[in-house]
């Protein structure tokens, strides 16, 4: 295992948040309570870390040979464990399917956005 780029992780975080500002708009300005926004930047960062973690694992040699792994990986994450919880959780509390679709797509985007920083360094 390689180490893990930190730099890479920060700046994933920081464009998945940016993302998220252009998705939801003003819902993702923080407001109180304040320590729920604090909680989801947080979490936002773990997200990143994983995938740091994660392309760390496999190593700079086979990314280098292989590069469509880093968005194969991230989409294929937000894909196929992201995008079908929160369908699950949204069909079991009744929300709307345009509303949850909305969230899958901004997972994904977000991941692939991620997926695309840790290529570029």
């Amino acid at each position: 295992m390689g180490p893990v780029n930190w730099i890479a992780v920060m700046l994933a975080w920081l464009v998945a948040a940016g993302l998220a500002t252009l998705f939801y708009g003003r819902k993702a300005t923080p407001r109180p309570p304040y320590w729920l926004h604090f909680l989801a930047a947080l979490l936002l960062f773990v997200s990143a870390a994983m995938l740091g973690h994660m392309f760390a694992r496999v190593g700079e040699a086979t990314l280098d040979v292989k590069p469509w792994l880093y968005f194969m990986m991230s989409g294929g994450l937000a894909l196929t464990f992201i995008g079908p919880a929160l369908f699950i959780t949204g069909v079991r509390r009744d929300r709307a399917i345009a509303e949850t679709l909305h969230d899958c797509g901004y997972w994904l985007a977000a991941y692939l956005a991620m997926g695309g920083v840790f290529a570029l360094l």
